[in-house]
């Protein structure tokens, strides 16, 4: 059973793998990067106003999270990584049991031989899920995700309902 377990990790683990999945994912990457907007057009100052109604703030909120969503996504990576970069527990937690289940795996079912005996695979995640758990409520993985959530948010509805849409789209739009 544990082979046929394992059979079925690896076809799916090859199957993600794949050169194909791999171009396309890649493409998908390439699309995002180049839908980023330039810096000028994203923090220009001169676009910035207060809305003067409920209704035209959720339609700048709703153009701009389209228009700006490759920007936006970029704002919250780097505050994802701020995140980790200022709470070193979690970030070695997060590497430590990684770490561990990738060394685990490849072990692939073997006991590990110490000098204080062997240890099977059952007893090593055991003994990982022991030590990462304690440390995992110490690194505070939750207050890091509200923060990041609160943050994320502030920072993109912020540009997102002070920015102006371009004079270009308000013409399109009364047009239609």
């Amino acid at each position: 059973m544990n082979n046929l377990n394992n059979i079925a990790q690896f076809s799916q683990l090859s199957q993600n793998l794949s050169m194909e999945n791999i171009k396309a994912q890649v493409e998908s990457l390439r699309s995002k990067v180049s839908s980023l907007r330039p810096p000028q057009e994203f923090f220009n100052f001169r676009q910035i106003s207060k809305p003067q109604n409920i209704t035209e703030l959720q339609a700048r909120v709703s153009y701009n999270l389209r228009y700006y969503s490759s920007n936006y996504a970029l704002i919250i990576g780097c505050l994802s990584l701020y995140t980790l970069l200022t709470n070193l527990l979690l970030l070695f937690v997060i590497i430590f049991v990684i770490g561990g289940i990738m060394g685990i795996n490849k072990l692939q079912g073997e006991s590990l031989n110490t000098p204080f005996g062997p240890l099977t695979t059952s007893q090593l995640y055991t003994g990982l899920l022991c030590v990462s758990i304690p440390l995992g409520f110490i690194a505070s993985p939750i207050s890091s995700m509200l923060w990041l959530i609160g943050a994320s948010c502030f920072s993109v509805f912020s540009h997102a309902s002070f920015m102006e849409k371009p004079i270009e789209t308000v013409f399109e739009e009364e047009t239609v």
